[in-house]
């Protein structure tokens, strides 16, 4: 570890901002050493903190138990939630959507904690495109699972086209591409009244699930938000 405490692993700029990959141990935990992303110098995810996005892939296959099933992940990350996904036997492929190929390139290069083991793994494939404009089209396959971990939160978008999406008619073309069993499962770190209501409009069942932990990087407690739906 460097001197200043933080190793970049990567700088690079993408359409959304310059994106950092860094590398750095806990002034608060020492010894403990984590791996981060930032866009545009402001924080993004951390390898601290993962209980929500592994929680997010849990409780989705909790609520879908077929077995043989296909899942597709919008958002890369740092892996922990398709990570989580296969951990399951039930699960046969788990396709993940990135919108930015720096990631990819990080993920290949062995950059993050999980790499090895991810890409180890037959049933994972990944590639780059924009989850929510395939979402909006007409479906070439169905999915059993779709994981969203892409925005901060409904109402606060990394890109402004992605605010369709979270709307009825956006929800209405994302349906058409699960299974009949399918579930629809969305990350946010607030809760959003407007998205429920949007998901109630167009799904049968809604839950919406609080996933509090203590956060080390603020030294103290947060919630993230889970949104499920499914017919």
């Amino acid at each position: 570890m460097s001197s200043s405490n933080i190793e970049i692993l990567a700088y690079e700029p993408t359409p959304l901002g310059f994106l950092c990959l860094r590398r750095r141990e806990l002034l608060s935990d020492p010894g403990t050493v984590v791996t981060e992303i930032t866009l545009n110098h402001e924080f993004l995810m951390s390898s601290a903190n993962t209980i929500s996005e592994r929680q997010l892939a849990r409780s989705a296959l909790d609520l879908n138990m077929e077995t043989d099933l296909k899942v597709l992940v919008g958002g890369l990350g740092l892996g922990y939630t398709a990570r989580e996904v296969l951990t399951s036997k039930r699960v046969a492929s788990v396709e993940v959507v990135e919108l930015l190929p720096e990631v990819i390139a990080w993920l290949n290069r062995g950059l993050f904690p999980l790499a090895e083991e991810l890409k180890a793994d037959a049933r994972l494939s990944v590639g780059a495109g924009d989850i929510f404009d395939r979402l909006s089209k007409p479906p070439d396959r169905e999915f059993d699972l779709i994981l969203i971990d892409v925005d901060h939160a409904p109402d606060e978008n990394l890109d402004h086209s992605n605010a369709a999406f979270y709307t009825e008619a956006g929800l209405g073309s994302a349906k058409a591409h699960l299974t009949s069993h399918g579930v629809l499962a969305v990350w946010s770190y607030a809760e959003n009244a407007p998205f429920a209501a949007a998901l109630q409009a167009v799904f049968k069942t809604v839950s919406v699930q609080p996933v509090s932990f203590e956060n080390k990087l603020m030294d103290g407690i947060i919630t993230d938000w889970l949104f499920f739906a499914r017919e």
